[in-house]
C-alpha cells in the first residue's frame, strides 16, 4: 500500500490548510495517510550561527525522515503577506540544511486555501515556482478561494467546481 504524507504549512492548532490536505490526501484510493502537524517540530528561528554552534536539530532531520517516507507528498498553504508562514518557512529552511533536496524526488500535490477570495494563490505561486528546485516533483495544483464557503467538515469541498478541480489532479497521479 502507498504511503502519503499530508500536512498544513500552518502552525495553527485549527487549520484550514490542514483540513484541506487531510481531506484532499483522503481521495486517493488505497494508501495509508500520516498527517503531520508543524507543532511538532517547532525549532529555534533558523540562523547560520545556530547551526554552527548547535548543528541541525533532530526535529530537522525527524522532518526530513517523514518526507523521505512518502511515495506522495500533500500540502495545503496557509498564506502570510503574500509567502510562506513563519512556522513552515523556518522547518523548510532548516531542513533544507540536511539536503537541498528536500522533497527527495518524491511527487507533490500543492494546494493552499484562505477565508478570503484569492485562497492563498500568492504563496501557492511561490511554492509551485521554487518547490522543483527542492526535489519536488509537483504533479498538480490548485486553490480553493473562500475556505468556508466551499468546504463543509463532513462532505469537505462542496462547490462542484473545485471538487471537480481536486478530483482532475487526483486522477491523474498514479503511483
Amino acid at each position: 500500500m502507498k504511503k502519503i504524507i499530508a500536512f498544513g504549512a500552518s502552525s495553527s492548532k485549527t487549520s484550514i490548510n490542514k483540513q484541506l490536505a487531510t481531506y484532499a490526501a483522503k481521495q486517493f484510493k488505497e494508501a495509508t495517510i500520516t498527517v503531520l502537524d508543524l507543532n511538532d517540530y517547532e525549532m529555534p528561528i533558523f540562523s547560520i550561527d545556530k547551526e554552527t554552534n548547535a548543528g541541525i536539530p533532530q526535529l530537522a532531520h525527524d522532518f526530513y525522515a517523514q518526507l523521505g517516507t512518502a511515495d506522495l507528498i500533500v500540502i495545503s498553504f496557509a498564506e502570510h503577506n503574500g509567502a510562506y508562514t513563519t512556522a513552515f518557512k523556518n522547518i523548510f529552511d532548516w531542513t533544507s540544511r540536511i539536503n537541498s533536496k528536500t522533497f527527495q524526488e518524491k511527487p507533490v500535490v500543492l494546494l493552499s486555501t484562505s477565508p478570503g477570495p484569492r485562497g492563498g494563490s500568492s504563496v501557492l505561486e511561490i511554492a509551485k515556482n521554487r518547490f522543483p528546485f527542492q526535489g519536488a516533483v509537483v504533479k498538480g495544483s490548485m486553490s480553493l478561494p473562500s475556505f468556508y464557503e466551499n468546504f463543509d467538515a463532513v462532505n469537505g469541498i462542496i462547490n462542484d467546481e473545485y471538487k471537480n478541480q481536486l478530483m482532475n489532479i487526483v486522477n491523474a497521479i498514479t503511483f
